[in-house]
């Protein structure tokens, strides 16, 4: 069965919804910011608007990049930041490769062993058959005890995944978490937690298609801007 043509009952084209998604999940801009600079282009949109579209094409975008991700590596960094959701602060669980390349993701209320085996089994069950040889995290415990407890899930008598709890050597993903924030420091606070993990699956994805980790993408700016439209082109 044909997928639903997600641009169906939109006033606007294509086109002007997917620069402007764009344009907020690239750049560190506001909503008011991609309000104006397609105002500049005589196209008048309000910044309730640009948001709808924020959060329905960001995961759209995500679902439509899934099968052209190139393989992760079996090598990953894992670390948690926090970031403002609703006024609380809320832990951002990330877990990268050895490229840098973006395995999962993952908002919770807490920093607990419980929310870091959620997201661990979460990342893993997303690779499947890809799963990690190593796991780089800092030296809480609760990473420690869960690998032991996912090694005993799927081998009792052998650790398929060897945890390395030195700090020095997860800059990878901290300094990735740098990045991210600085993005969405120019950025409004998120509202709620919904609202927070569709703008962050786009974010994420765009972020993925700049540094080339998919397959049929061309160099540059205009090869991210090919891409996405194709992944749209099908479309009737």
């Amino acid at each position: 069965m044909p997928r639903q043509c997600p641009f169906k009952h939109h006033r606007f084209p294509q086109e002007i919804i997917l620069c402007a998604v764009r344009w907020y999940l690239r750049y560190p801009l506001s909503y008011q910011d991609v309000v104006d600079l397609l105002a500049e282009r005589d196209v008048e949109v309000d910044r309730s608007t640009v948001f709808r579209w924020v959060q329905k094409f960001g995961p759209e975008l995500t679902k439509r990049t899934e099968k052209y991700l190139r393989r992760a590596s079996v090598d990953w960094h894992v670390d948690e930041t926090y970031i403002r959701v609703g006024g609380k602060w809320r832990y951002l669980w990330r877990a990268v490769d050895a490229n840098g390349q973006m395995i999962d993701f993952r908002l919770t209320a807490r920093r607990d062993a419980k929310a870091a085996r959620a997201f661990l089994n979460k990342a893993i069950e997303r690779v499947r058959l890809h799963r990690p040889v190593t796991i780089c995290t800092d030296k809480a415990q609760a990473y420690a005890r869960v690998i032991r407890e996912i090694n005993h899930h799927y081998d009792p008598h052998f650790d398929s995944i060897r945890h390395i709890d030195r700090k020095w050597r997860n800059n990878r993903i901290e300094s990735d978490h740098a990045a991210l924030k600085r993005l969405l420091g120019y950025q409004q606070s998120f509202r709620s937690l919904r609202t927070a993990k569709a703008t962050l699956s786009g974010i994420e994805t765009i972020r993925t298609i700049k540094r080339g980790h998919i397959h049929h993408k061309q160099p540059g700016v205009q090869g991210e801007i090919a891409f996405i439209d194709s992944l749209f082109a099908a479309i009737t």
